[in-house]
């Protein structure tokens, strides 16, 4: 198979979708990888490194998009990519299709078979390429945040830790998954008064147990959300409902009882956000303020950090990418339950239920298209 790694063109986004390491891999097995020149700088591999594990490096994505039958990135196309789309090409890749109608039609339209990172799951419920993501999103959101609490950068001054004499921090987190626990690791390292909230009494109890009683727990009934939220410096938004829009689960009356310079980091903005004033932003231009509340919702956080997370991400996309490429995407799809329930789209169907449900589609399982 011929696997076309594109230079990615999301905002300040310097993750690359392989290594020097799984291209090497790929080729001893007799695949031909096209990798766009400098799409490997932003992490520390320059194009060199690539050849020398066997890559040939293009210098157009057109010429690229052209020749590969399997492009793999780590971001969603932007519109200017839609273009080199063609029938039957395989996407692999973060889609987060639910909150994004416009690149859910054109993969429609070009019959592109989509499959995407963030919904493949395994049979426990496991979202194992999500997984490594979701760890650093969740340990930066407070690193940004504690940042972004600094009164140079418009804060309300506090320190998370806190100083003796001086009460510490206090940050909330909504949502006890992958990122809300890795918040609440990094937040309760730091020194600040953590309170997590989850629907799942057995999730709390795991949390409450792992943090040995140094985090307060809690259940998202109403009074519960409205007294944590006011008392935040930081909040933290980290509710996953996979494939689907995150629910709004933060109002804008409780944004609104917050202090005047409290911060909002909204990680679950890739899928609509699960808090009421959220809107996507970029690295160039991260934070805007609703009612005196600064916001963060950049939709590709570990971009930030991207030679751990570009090593973090092909180490679990490596043995999904090999399998296709092997025995192709039908038979790959067939023979492995986990990479199937990743299947957005194909042959301009809706494959994923919560994608359908939340764009309004209808939905074609995935057994049903392949047979």
């Amino acid at each position: 198979m011929i696997i076309g790694i594109p230079r990615e063109t999301k905002d300040n986004e310097y993750r690359v979708a392989t290594t020097p390491a799984c291209v090497e891999q790929l080729t001893e097995g007799g695949h031909r990888v096209l990798v766009e020149e400098g799409a490997g700088v932003g992490s520390g591999i320059p194009d060199r490194e690539f050849e020398t594990a066997g890559a040939t490096i293009l210098h157009d994505p057109a010429t690229l998009y052209n020749n590969a039958e399997m492009i793999l990135k780590v971001k969603e196309p932007l519109p200017p990519e839609y273009a080199y789309f063609r029938q039957g090409q395989i996407l692999f890749t973060f889609l987060h299709l639910a909150a994004n109608r416009a690149l859910t039609e054109e993969l429609l339209r070009q019959e592109v078979t989509a499959i995407a990172y963030e919904t493949i799951e395994t049979d426990e419920g496991v979202l194992p390429i999500l997984v490594p993501m979701s760890e650093i999103a969740g340990r930066m959101a407070v690193q940004i945040g504690a940042g972004y609490l600094e009164s140079h950068n418009g804060g309300k001054g506090v320190l998370l830790s806190g100083v003796p004499g001086v009460r510490n921090g206090e940050v909330v987190i909504i949502g006890g998954g992958i990122v809300g626990a890795n918040a609440a690791r990094i937040a309760r390292a730091m020194g600040a008064r953590v309170t997590l909230i989850d629907k799942n009494p057995a999730r709390l109890k795991v949390l409450d147990d792992r943090f040995g009683g140094d985090i307060t727990t809690l259940t998202p009934i109403k009074k519960n959300l409205a007294e944590a939220v006011a008392r935040a410096d930081l909040l933290i938004g980290a509710v996953l409902v996979p494939g689907a829009l995150a629910p709004k689960v933060i109002t804008r009356e409780m944004i609104r009882s917050m202090e005047a310079g409290s911060v909002v980091v909204d990680v679950a903005v890739d899928q609509g956000g699960c808090i009421e004033t959220t809107r996507p932003t970029t690295h160039s231009e991260p934070v805007y303020e609703v009612d005196n509340i600064i916001h963060y919702a950049v939709t590709n956080i570990p971009g930030a950090v991207a030679r751990t997370s570009t090593y973090a991400l092909t180490s679990v996309t490596l043995p999904y990418v090999t399998e296709i490429a092997d025995v192709g995407p039908i038979q790959a799809l067939k023979n492995l339950p986990v990479l199937r329930r990743g299947l957005n789209t194909y042959r301009g169907k809706i494959t994923h239920p919560s994608v359908a449900e939340s764009l309004g589609l209808s939905c074609t399982p995935p057994d049903q298209v392949l047979a």
